[in-house]
């Protein structure tokens, strides 16, 4: 099964991740298909920097996402929602 979840990088006490498309088989900072961002958790999730469109696209092939990537996602699309011009009213 396809995965897209986070593989750690960064130091001690200060990690950062790459979210990433890898087979479910594969260890957490192995081998991985594509990387489609990164997230940084002492920022906002909303800084989180995701390719929406590959995201998209893994998931409509069967993707399934871990669960802290699923807040991330959901935070993410709710801060590029809110500053999406189409929804600002004049």
């Amino acid at each position: 099964m396809v995965r897209i979840r986070l593989s750690r990088h960064g130091s001690k006490r200060r990690p950062y991740y790459h979210i990433v498309v890898s087979d479910s088989e594969s260890a957490r900072d192995g081998r991985f298909i594509e990387q489609l961002g990164t997230y940084d958790p002492r920022l906002p999730r909303e800084e989180a920097r995701i390719n929406r469109d590959r995201l998209n696209y893994w998931i409509g092939q069967g993707a399934q996402l871990n669960d802290t990537l699923k807040k991330v996602v959901r935070d993410h699309g709710k801060a590029l929602s809110a500053t999406s011009p189409a929804t600002a009213t004049a």
